[in-house]
């Protein structure tokens, strides 16, 4: 009971705590819309929301791709993915989908990575209409198989994010920077190079967290095609 009681008080009291700071903030609250306008010019891009995310705050970005990728590991240690028995085949309107959506979702998800430095897109955009592509890959009973033949090619996608972003940010340091303090003229060419990955990492690893487990170690012959 008093274990009960001690689990509910913890987040109660954090979300009191959150609610309290929101309403004791002033009336208009204090914000840095004007600082982060007059940087744009150096910030590598012109979209204010690119900029914040992979410039301005970019160690907290890169934080997020951590979590997301610590939460395939946590899914993938709970249990192992169950794959449709059956391929599109079985549904004509499910292959329609398939063989329709899926290279319309991943064409559409590159030019929103592509248009984030200077219009609403970018990595996370274009990363969910990746992982939109790879759900519909695993309704139909298409992914069973590339995941347990690939694991390590997997593997290698969902973390390529995480480490080309940490890459990027100790590597401007041999131009004397900060971690993640981009050389000038060089900001637009390595937030395109960090997305880039990242987008990659975001849309498997949704797909990865819809299918609900790690990658079977076998799969039987008719599986999967």
């Amino acid at each position: 009971m008093i274990g009960r009681v001690a689990g509910w008080a913890l987040p109660l009291g954090v979300f009191a705590a959150v609610a309290w700071a929101v309403l004791a903030l002033p009336s208009p609250a204090p914000s840095l819309t004007d600082e982060a306008l007059a940087a744009i010019d150096e910030s590598g891009v012109s979209n204010p929301v690119t900029a914040v995310l992979l410039n301005y705050r970019s160690t907290d970005t890169l934080l997020e791709l951590g979590v997301l990728l610590l939460a395939v590991v946590s899914v993938w240690g709970l249990r192992r993915a169950d794959h449709a028995a059956a391929g599109p085949e079985s549904s004509p309107l499910l292959e329609g989908l398939i063989r329709g959506l899926v290279p319309l979702l991943l064409v559409t998800g590159g030019y929103l990575l592509w248009i984030g430095a200077f219009a609403p897109g970018g990595a996370f955009q274009g990363g969910a209409l990746v992982g939109g592509a790879i759900v519909l890959l695993a309704l139909g009973g298409l992914t069973g198989r590339w995941f347990a033949d690939r694991q390590r090619l997997l593997r290698v996608g969902l973390s390529v994010g995480l480490a080309v972003f940490s890459a990027v940010g100790w590597v401007v340091t041999a131009w004397g920077s900060w971690f993640l303090e981009y050389p000038e003229g060089m900001a637009k060419t390595l937030i395109l190079v960090i997305e880039t990955a990242a987008l990659v990492s975001i849309g498997l690893t949704l797909g990865c967290l819809f299918v609900g487990g790690g990658p079977p170690d076998d799969l039987e012959t008719g599986d999967a095609p």
